[in-house]
């Protein structure tokens, strides 16, 4: 079974790259972040019509998280639990039924928190950051397979950046930051790149200004978490890095998972 998350930074806007994309890699489950879209307007019926089925935790004008799976859902939660008054769109979870029992994949799109001295915005990403590492506890007792997939807006190491000193007084890359990603993958996760591969020059976004993409000046933000239910199922990954050359691209590019799981 093919995971992917992907930060489609608009889906409107990239429809067309988002449908080539899906008959081209032809995923099992798609986990998408800032669709930038009300609910109404994820363009639904060009996604169905190639065979996916669709839930959309969308927001107007920017975040936006959606998950688009060939398997039916069996349950769907919309929201990360532990703050009443967080409207922001970044978290959905599915629930489907597989050869191995249930399988539950969330797309998520932390926090990015800059400025780091913002005294609003920071502090949101790490109390976010805790709220999903409190969630995460608890879904693990289900001792199921879990993929926790999405933008999490961390650089997790050094190598995962081509120049880190341009990073160290950026919120992705504070120390306080990577250890709250610490935290949580220490909780039993797998980090499922790193599980494949040692690597540098391993980067799943580009930004669009001063030429990153031709300078191959990349980080690496965007993450699957994988229970260790899943990991025991994992068997490859892989970033769709030529999709950042499409035209009107996205910044960040798909990065996927293979598990050995087949729909029930």
């Amino acid at each position: 079974m093919k995971i992917v998350t992907w930060n489609i930074n608009g889906v409107r806007a990239r429809i067309g790259n988002l449908l080539h994309w899906l008959q081209e890699a032809n995923p099992d489950i798609v986990c998408l972040q800032e669709i930038k879209t009300v609910d109404e307007g994820f363009p639904r019926l060009e996604v169905e019509a190639l065979g996916y089925h669709v839930e959309t935790h969308g927001q107007k004008g920017f975040n936006g998280v959606a998950i688009l799976s060939k398997l039916r859902f069996d349950e769907v939660n919309r929201g990360l639990p532990g703050d009443a008054s967080d409207e922001h769109a970044r978290f959905i979870e599915g629930v489907f039924s597989t050869d191995r029992g249930a399988l539950r994949v969330v797309s998520l799109y932390l926090p990015n928190g800059n400025p780091a001295d913002d005294p609003v915005k920071f502090p949101y990403k790490l109390a976010w950051m805790e709220r999903l590492h409190r969630w995460a506890q608890e879904r693990l007792t289900l001792e199921e397979p879990l993929v926790l997939a999405g933008d999490y807006n961390v650089i997790p190491e050094p190598l995962d950046a081509r120049f880190p000193e341009n990073w160290v007084n950026d919120a992705l890359f504070q120390p306080v930051t990577r250890q709250a990603f610490r935290r949580l993958k220490n909780l039993g996760f797998t980090e499922a790149v790193r599980a494949t591969t040692e690597a540098g020059g391993v980067y799943t976004f580009w930004d669009y200004q001063a030429g990153a993409w031709q300078k191959d000046n990349g980080i690496r933000i965007d993450h699957l978490l994988l229970s260790p239910e899943a990991a025991d199922r994992l068997s490859s990954t892989a970033i769709d890095k030529h999709v950042r050359a499409w035209e009107k691209p996205s910044d960040h590019v798909p990065v996927a998972v293979e598990l050995s799981l087949a729909a029930a």
